[in-house]
């Protein structure tokens, strides 16, 4: 099947359970951390003890080393999955033992030691519950955490019904959990070798913390007398101290519980007795505690990625899920689809890429759109967006010249190295794309619109057929803007409002509207001639050409801000550019002063407003009833209450979305491969806008995305909220 084939399949079999799973974990994360009152500060201090763990890293192994030696155990440092399985195996050999019990561990999975072992006749049962009924099913785990979350409770029914008949066909949560416990029971009670993985190690007292669900991992480790323990080398901490902020926050970050059901901190070996399930007579307290323990690291490409100043903070990833969780692509097509060899979800393309390599991670690395909104929700404040910007950047350095490429060359100045896909160079170099379309408007948009052309884009460059094309405006917003003779006496504050690339050429009438509403508040107000934000070339992962954007634009407004000109932006994304991704692609120095100096323009007005402004020269709502949709990134940089405050002051009527995401997401929606998950993502936008309480209401959203699917979605125009305010 085609990659679009297969998305589709995915959204209609795997989606809705995917869908109900995530979208349950992170409701839960917003309702637990919201008790938490030292939330943020304890994702600093997590940030910090990881920071400090994997600078350390070396000096921690060998210091965990002498601990787990002291203790009694062994600690046996792997370079790869085939050195970590051959250990594994000497060790089960050694002790004889024909099954192998095992607890969740995302890194087993990553080194295939079941399979490793199975070669050998080894019988190797997993434990935990979901990851049993993979095993039955023999699939792969579709999330970090509920790695059955694609499968219903009536699927899962059903394959144990067949797989095990039962004197009565299991049908409830409840007998299902019942039958899987005392059929693993059995199991459990016959093995010899228990196998955990772990979710941190203490350097300080080998100490091993297990963060579960399930009480499988304690039964794993008490009902065998040799216990191995598996677990990638990023897992080291220093101190038993350490371990508080990440307990308080794996489990809200996660699953959106206050704490796991089962918190177990081990320091193995354990001193529990020996369990002999075949002798019912003698007392515990008589049996010995004979145990061995073997921790196996695991490098397997972990310490290259601490060398990588790109790749390093995937190290600090605790496993949670939230980015997965948080993700509207994920929520909808799920780890089988979003996912490499082993991990899933925007950290996952970290992962797949220092360990399986770049064209695994490039398989499912487009499915992160940058949206920004797992940002907020990692508990270490991973910057993953960046992170997949940065692999989509390297498999596009892979890429082989296509066929088609004269009609993209030469499009913009800059040359990325490598050879990026003919659509990511045809989308990333769109500010030319967009010059064009203006300087041909109206005639570019008619021939655009032509079936022979819609078939071509579609062919050549992926361009969805069903999607609306944007229309390019013949005057520019630049160009209005300079033939105006305008002045503001006495103003309140000066400003250089960015023309944005859609705001520019498509979307000008909400660039106009931004110029009225500023002027109106006593702004001065220029508009100049400025690059593209350098958003586009950025979301294709072409980081030379976006450089390359971002300082011609640091180099035009930098002068207007010395002179103190703020910077008012109309369109969230190229916001959060300088806001944020302007610190990795320009000095220091220009990216502070445009973060320190620039503002949304929603952000901006409620500003002026707070400070002594009056409405009375803008549009009053007199009670109009809008429904307002903000975007992803609007909310990750805490904007979004601005918009709803200067609405509600100025007399409007909102009623906001919670729906988090639109689907859009620039270019992506336009995909071919990627068009039906951007509208089942949009599909809970648009219920929510034709309910009944919204069907009658003006809609207006802040994004250029969100502003592109709401008019492919609904039946009535939608505007900015700018154009709301804006005088007669």
């Amino acid at each position: 099947m085609s990659d679009a084939d297969e998305l589709r399949s995915l959204l209609a079999t795997e989606g809705p359970a995917v869908s109900a799973g995530t979208q349950g974990f992170n409701r839960g994360r917003y309702e637990s951390v919201a008790r938490l009152s030292e939330y943020e500060g304890l994702k600093a201090e997590a940030r910090s003890i990881k920071e400090d763990a994997i600078e350390r890293l070396p000096e921690l192994i060998d210091q965990l080393r002498e601990t787990v030696e002291d203790n009694g155990g062994t600690l046996y440092l792997a370079d790869d999955a085939a050195d970590a399985n051959d250990y594994v195996r000497s060790v089960v050999d050694d002790r004889d033992a024909d099954r192998v019990v095992k607890s969740k561990s995302m890194t087993s999975e990553e080194i295939d030691v079941n399979e490793a072992l199975a070669a050998d006749g080894v019988d190797v049962v997993e434990t935990d519950l979901g990851e049993w009924v993979l095993q039955v099913a023999d699939e792969a785990p579709s999330h970090i955490v509920a790695p059955a979350i694609h499968r219903s409770r009536e699927s899962i029914a059903d394959l144990f019904n067949a797989r095990f008949e039962p004197d009565e066909p299991l049908e409830s949560a409840e007998e299902l959990t019942r039958f899987a416990r005392d059929h693993l029971g059995e199991l459990i009670a016959d093995a010899q070798v228990g196998m955990t993985g772990a979710n941190f190690v203490t350097a300080d007292t080998g100490t091993m913390a297990l963060v579960t669900s399930e009480g499988n991992a304690r039964k794993t480790v008490a009902a065998t007398d040799t216990h191995v323990a598996v677990a990638g080398v990023e897992k080291v901490i220093p101190t038993v101290e350490d371990l508080h902020p990440f307990v308080e926050l794996i489990g809200r970050s996660g699953t959106g519980q206050d704490i796991t059901s089962y918190v177990s901190l081990l320091t193995p070996p354990v001193e529990t007795p020996v369990v002999d399930f075949a002798d019912d007579e003698t007392p515990l307290s008589e049996l010995g505690a004979d145990r061995e323990f073997h921790l196996v690291l695991i490098d397997n490409g972990r310490m290259a990625m601490r060398d990588d100043d790109e790749l390093r903070e995937t190290l600090y990833c605790i496993r949670c899920s939230a980015c997965s969780n948080s993700c509207a692509n994920f929520q909808q097509v799920g780890g089988h689809a979003f996912g490499g060899e082993t991990y899933s979800g925007g950290i996952g393309t970290g992962w797949e890429a220092g360990i399986e390599g770049l064209d695994v991670a490039g398989e499912f690395n487009d499915l992160c759109t940058g949206c920004s909104r797992c940002v907020n929700a990692c508990p270490v404040g991973i910057d993953i967006p960046w992170i997949n910007t940065v692999v989509r950047d390297r498999v596009n350095h892979q890429g082989e010249d296509g066929g088609f490429d004269f009609l993209v060359d030469g499009l913009t100045p800059e040359a990325d190295d490598g050879s990026p896909s003919l659509q990511k160079r045809f989308f990333g170099h769109f500010e030319t794309v967009a010059k064009l379309g203006s300087a041909t408007a109206p005639v570019s948009n008619w021939l655009a619109e032509r079936r022979g052309s819609r078939v071509a884009m579609q062919r050549l460059l992926g361009i969805d057929a069903r999607r609306e094309l944007p229309q390019f405006q013949r005057e520019t917003l630049v160009e209005w803007f300079a033939d105006r003779d305008v002045t503001v006496a006495n103003p309140r504050r000066e400003v250089v409002l960015y023309p944005d690339l859609y705001t520019n050429h498509v979307q000008v009438e909400r660039g106009k509207a931004a110029v009225r509403v500023l002027e109106a508040l006593d702004v001065d107000v220029v508009v100049p001639a400025v690059a593209s934000s350098g958003r586009a070339p950025l979301s294709q992962g072409m980081l030379s050409t976006a450089r390359g954007h971002a300082e011609r634009v640091a180099e035009t407004l930098g002068p207007h801000v010395d002179r103190g000109r703020d910077v008012v932006v109309v369109e969230p994304s190229d916001h959060a550019m300088f806001q944020r991704e302007y610190d990795r692609l320009v000095d220091a120095d220009a990216a502070d002063a445009l973060s320190a100096n620039s503002y949304e323009v929603m952000e901006f007005v409620y500003g002026l407003l707070e400070n002594g402004a009056s409405t009375d020269d803008l549009r009053a709502g007199a009670g109009d009833r809008v429904a307002y949709h903000s975007h992803c990134q609007q909310r990750t940089l805490g904007l979004e209450s601005h918009t709803v405050a200067v609405l509600e002051r100025c007399g409007f009527d909102v009623l906001t979305s919670d729906v988090e995401c639109c689907g859009m997401a620039g270019s992506f929606g336009y995909k071919e491969t990627y068009y039906d998950v951007s509208v089942a993502v949009g599909d809970e936008l648009r219920e929510q806008f034709r309910a009944d309480d919204a069907r009658d209401r003006a809609v207006v959203a802040s994004g250029t995305s969100c502003l592109e699917q709401l008019d492919d979605l609904l039946d009535r125009p939608t505007r900015h909220p700018v154009q709301l305010l804006s005088p007669p």
